[in-house]
């Protein structure tokens, strides 16, 4: 069936319901805040990723500071925040409003279990999803870009605010992973 009618769609034996919207137009080759926003995602991650390759195993496993994270479990922080943010990015397009939960970061590291991963493997996995996610905020309906988005206890922001503040947030974390190098 018609997934742009708003049409139930079959799926191996799952009902997929279709969102009556129709598909926003790519913009990544436009000079929008949005558009932007995804080049700025695609250039952290072309910029950042030689001197990731370069951190070594062990390295990547020592701690940055006694008590706090190893760049690893930093790395892995950031793969848990694009994984969130996938889902909002997607979800405030869909609502007249977005309310998603927060999330515990000290628990998500620790049960996504980083520090027992290999480096290039973690490297490999946040490009990717961050290679994706440039290509899901290139993307976001612009009519949608003011969706009320309100994330665990936090004050309403736009879904453009939570775009811009995600590319803030990788940026701080990658300082603390290369900062330390």
């Amino acid at each position: 069936m018609d997934a742009a009618a708003g049409r139930t769609l079959a799926h191996g034996g799952v009902a997929i319901h279709a969102h009556p919207r129709a598909e926003p137009r790519a913009v990544s080759g436009a000079d929008t805040p949005i558009a932007r926003v995804a080049r700025d995602v695609t250039a952290v991650v072309d910029a950042s990723l030689p001197d990731l390759a370069a951190i070594g195993e062990e390295r990547a496993g020592a701690p940055t500071a006694p008590g706090k994270w190893s760049r690893k479990q930093v790395l892995g922080h950031l793969i848990d925040s694009a994984a969130n943010n996938h889902q909002r990015f997607v979800r405030a397009q869909l609502a007249a409003s977005l309310a998603f939960p927060g999330y515990e970061q000290d628990a998500w590291v620790s049960r996504g279990g980083y520090q027992e991963r290999r480096w290039e493997d973690l490297v490999a996995l946040w490009a990717a999803l961050n290679r994706h996610l440039a290509h899901v905020v290139a993307r976001i309906d612009p009519g949608s870009l003011e969706t009320p988005c309100t994330i665990g206890t936090g004050a309403p922001v736009s879904l453009r605010f939570v775009a811009e503040d995600y590319v803030r947030h990788l940026r701080h974390h990658l300082e603390q992973i290369l900062g330390h190098n």
